[in-house]
């Protein structure tokens, strides 16, 4: 049994990471950490959470904690990520694992060095239809031409989804960036959303080694197609639009020729 200790109680902690961690049958919700106290003892008591701490390095010094999840704002993952590894802690961090590629690659030495896993969030690696399908492009499908790839959100995507999700608590005392991260929403919903396309893209057709982006912005909307080709020779291109007006949808096709 895994025990983890949960960095941040925010958004995505209560609407993804709590929850699994207490369904997972390999892991145990050990501990929450938290500067925010109101918030850290509201969902300690809701989710059975062994222990809390609003001291990240307390938690880390804690040796029954096993694994760590980062989910924290985008800007302290790194930091975060490194002084978990660096304590003997396997981590999970939320996607984006950090706001450049620069900052991203000086977590190389220190995973190497401590020995310990860091996997990033990427959840659709784990959903059973598309490993279904990376099963059948590996297997059956043959030499890969091309794949396209897209992640269309909505403009009242929002609006639904509020509907049936759980209210998200909030408190005044919690740890926020110096800047607000969605003040550049280019940037913003290229590290939010294409982050999952372009971790897609990789999954089902290996590493990308070269890319070309167009963008375009008009009304308020954002577009990203990007042509890439993989490691294996095939070509890909990946369709980011934020927002589209009509409903969400994500999905992806892949040519290849026909297994002997």
């Amino acid at each position: 049994m895994v025990r983890i200790g949960v960095l941040g109680a925010g958004q995505i902690a209560q609407a993804a990471h709590f929850e699994s961690a207490v369904k997972a049958k390999n892991a145990e919700l050990f501990a929450i950490c938290d500067v925010a106290e109101d918030l850290l003892h509201r969902m300690a008591i809701a989710h059975g959470a062994r222990k809390t701490f609003t001291s990240y390095e307390a938690m880390l010094a804690d040796a029954d904690v096993d694994a760590v999840i980062i989910a924290t704002a985008d800007a302290f993952h790194v930091s975060a990520a490194k002084a978990a590894l660096e304590a003997g802690k396997h981590v999970l961090c939320e996607k984006p694992l950090g706001l450049s590629v620069e900052e991203v690659e000086s977590l190389r030495k220190v995973v190497k060095a401590s020995g310990k896993l860091l996997q990033v969030g990427h959840m659709l690696r784990f959903d059973a239809g598309l490993q279904s399908a990376k099963q059948f492009i590996d297997e059956e499908m043959g030499e890969a031409l091309a794949l396209k790839a897209w992640y269309c959100d909505s403009t009242h995507r929002y609006a639904l989804t509020n509907a049936v999700q759980p209210a998200i608590i909030t408190s005044a005392g919690a740890k926020r960036p110096s800047s607000d991260p969605k003040a550049d929403l280019k940037r913003y919903y290229m590290l939010a959303h294409g982050s999952h396309l372009v971790d897609l893209a990789r999954y089902l057709c290996g590493d990308i080694v070269e890319v070309e982006t167009h963008f375009r912005e008009r009304f308020g909307a954002r577009c990203w197609f990007v042509d890439v080709e993989f490691a294996s020779g095939a070509m890909g291109h990946l369709d980011l639009t934020v927002a589209i007006r009509m409903d969400w949808h994500e999905g992806f096709n892949s040519m290849a020729s026909t297994a002997a």
